[in-house]
């Protein structure tokens, strides 16, 4: 949307999460709660973004780094109307303004853009999102007249018996135009118990100075439910990852158990692909159509291919062919490229490795800094030896190997197109195409040796 900034406030400590973390750097999903705001506003188009600090404001700045946003400080926690007027620069007369907070991670952009356009085609000075709950102790609460024109906010500490039964109240999320907040913010005062300056204060004054105020009500309270602690937190991720897996299903994935099933963001998931319970899908994962991946595997900034099955696995910031299988008990490390129709056991680990299509690594085996072509039999226990104590060096297997048993590939070392391994060998030179090499004792058999 066009003429619409974003205020954020994200300036409180927190004190009820019990954490030396700044409260809004609790992560719901895998993004922080303020990161998640940035990003609501930036989806809305919100064409520049405050976010006001106080409390460790030099984590929570660093936190956003490179997210293009501006900060205000709020040195001093005085309410929100307070804060406000700490970003009140960013205020442009000709724009709009939202205002929302660092510890509400679950509202939508959705949401966002019915609120401006409400507030736009009503001509409101100010617009609130607001909702109507059974419970609405702890709310401000919206009083309208007999007509249900906007009269008040009411906090509810302050609210008369009969204010208390109204079961609307105030999200807190604001959709101000910018001249008129600017002017009310000039004439919010602190008289009050707290000494605190509050910005629900600025609808009252924005309705007497002749404009219009009003609430849209919204169906789901969720959205703008504050995390304040780790109950409330837990709560909200429940939420958003129940979002997120939603939308995976209505685009043709299977996913088993959505309550075990936690998928970040950013990961994409090929249709006819099932995940089964007990993943964890982060950062920039793309998954192909048709996979299996699980149960009990953590994916990180992973790309696979169509027809991958993956289970009982944790791999990160890799790449995995078409119909390459990997599992159970596989640990694939950043930097591999395993290819297609490959074979990746239990107890592999690979790492910072590349592996040709065809290629069997059926278990108890590690690959580490090797370029391993086509075709490759690994037998059981074989181990690439990549660092002498100071620096790492490659093994390069060429294609139609085949390795026995428990050897040992020391690096440098190259083993050459057809070439064997004997089982039990510890190679420390070139292995040359189609040769048989044996590294280890000739068997000798020592009769009576026990009795002695």
């Amino acid at each position: 949307m066009e003429n619409i900034n974003a205020i954020i406030l994200a300036a409180g400590e927190g004190t009820r999460m019990k954490s030396r973390l700044p409260k809004v750097l609790h992560e719901v999903m895998g993004k922080t709660m303020v990161k998640r705001v940035v990003d609501t506003a930036k989806e809305l188009g919100a064409e520049n973004i405050c976010v006001v600090t106080g409390h460790k404001a030099e984590e929570v700045q660093e936190s956003l780094r490179g997210e293009n946003v501006e900060f205000a400080l709020q040195k001093e926690q005085l309410g929100t109307g307070h804060a406000v007027m700490q970003a009140e620069r960013f205020i442009d007369d000709s724009k709009d303004v939202l205002i929302l907070y660092g510890d509400t991670p679950l509202i939508s952009a959705d949401t966002l853009k019915r609120l401006v356009e409400y507030h736009r085609n009503e001509n409101n000075g100010v617009s609130i999102i607001s909702a109507v709950v059974e419970n609405s102790e702890g709310y401000g609460h919206i009083i309208r007249n007999k007509s249900g024109a906007f009269v008040k906010n009411v906090e509810y500490k302050d609210a008369t018996d009969e204010e208390k039964l109204v079961k609307e109240i105030n999200s807190g999320i604001y959709c101000f135009k910018g001249s008129s907040l600017k002017k009310a913010l000039k004439l919010i005062t602190n008289d009050n118990v707290q000494g605190e300056y509050y910005l629900p204060d600025a609808l009252e004054i924005i309705l007497r100075s002749g404009e219009k105020v009003n609430a849209m009500a919204i169906g789901n309270v969720a959205e703008f439910a504050g995390v304040n602690n780790r109950v409330q937190l837990a709560q909200a991720n429940r939420i958003m990852r129940e979002r997120i897996n939603e939308r995976h299903m209505l685009n043709g994935v299977t996913i088993i158990s959505t309550e075990n099933t936690y998928i970040y963001d950013d990961v994409k998931i090929g249709m006819d692909t099932i995940i089964y319970p007990g993943c964890v899908l982060e950062g920039n994962t793309v998954i192909g159509e048709g996979c299996s991946i699980g149960p009990d595997t953590r994916l990180t900034d992973m790309r696979l291919a169509d027809n991958v099955a993956v289970q009982y696995t944790v791999a990160m910031e890799s790449e995995i062919g078409s119909g390459t299988k990997v599992g159970p008990f596989a640990y694939i490390r950043p930097n591999s490229k395993i290819g297609e129709n490959i074979k990746i056991g239990d107890f592999v680990e690979v790492k910072n490795s590349v592996i040709g299509n065809g290629t069997k690594v059926s278990h108890l085996t590690y690959i580490g800094d090797s370029d391993v072509g086509e075709r490759i039999n690994f037998g059981c226990g074989t181990v690439t030896v990549n660092y002498d104590g100071k620096k790492k060096y490659r093994t390069v297997i060429e294609d139609d190997v085949f390795i026995g048993c428990n050897a040992n590939l020391v690096a440098p070392v190259t083993l050459k197109k057809g070439s064997y391994v004997a089982a039990g060998s510890t190679i420390t030179k070139d292995v040359p195409e189609k040769s048989l090499a044996v590294a280890r004792n000739r068997q000798q058999n020592i009769d009576g040796w026990a009795k002695k």
